[in-house]
């Protein structure tokens, strides 16, 4: 949706006051739409389960991109991320991320009792935003597939710490149905309560 996204509006408010509450804070802004993510494949897989000293050249390459996105996740102490929701679940751009960040001996620790996350010390703040009604008077709430989605894979690496800020029914805005600076309102008031005191 470019400048028109509500979720890309939610997440400009939340880091200008994170900026706000952390001015010696460093902000790092990744836009999946503006990069070319490859499918994963079997290459890419065989890649991720070589451990990193055994990798060869090529299967370095391979997981360049990879190593990218999932350095800036291990690197930042907080995330705030702006999910649409495409079908129910997760955009294809954000799902194909996703599996980019899937990483033994990086997001994943491999130990002898199993498979462990390792972003426990982060946090993340997800802002969802849905063209129809998901809430829990609405015929579709049971639809809302996204939002556990989201806890269980985040969870999965490590997150414990997750908040949401969930902007369903932007299509009425779209449709002229109501204006978009009064369906933000409560949105933007939702990311102001994220930080008390500012």
């Amino acid at each position: 949706m470019g400048q028109a996204s509500i979720s890309r509006h939610l997440t400009r408010e939340f880091v200008q006051r994170w900026r706000s509450a952390n001015p010696q804070g460093e902000v790092i802004t990744r836009d999946l739409t503006t990069i070319a993510i490859p499918v994963i494949d079997a290459a890419w897989v065989a890649a991720n389960y070589t451990p990193r000293e055994l990798r060869t050249q090529q299967q370095n390459e391979i997981l360049a991109l990879s190593t990218e996105l999932t350095g800036e996740l291990l690197d930042a102490d907080e995330y705030a991320i702006g999910v649409p929701m495409h079908n129910w679940g997760p955009s294809s751009s954000f799902k194909l991320w996703v599996d980019q960040i899937v990483r033994f001996g990086e997001t994943i620790a491999i130990t002898p009792s199993g498979m462990n996350g390792t972003l426990d010390t982060k946090r993340a703040t997800f802002f969802i935003a849905a063209g129809r009604h998901y809430g829990p008077p609405s015929a579709d709430a049971l639809r809302n597939h996204l939002e556990p989605w989201l806890r269980t894979f985040f969870g999965s690496l490590g997150v414990r710490d997750m908040r949401f800020v969930f902007a369903d029914g932007t299509a009425e805005v779209r449709k002229g149905m109501i204006g978009r600076a009064a369906f933000l309102a409560p949105h933007v008031d939702a990311v102001q309560s994220l930080f008390p005191g500012n």
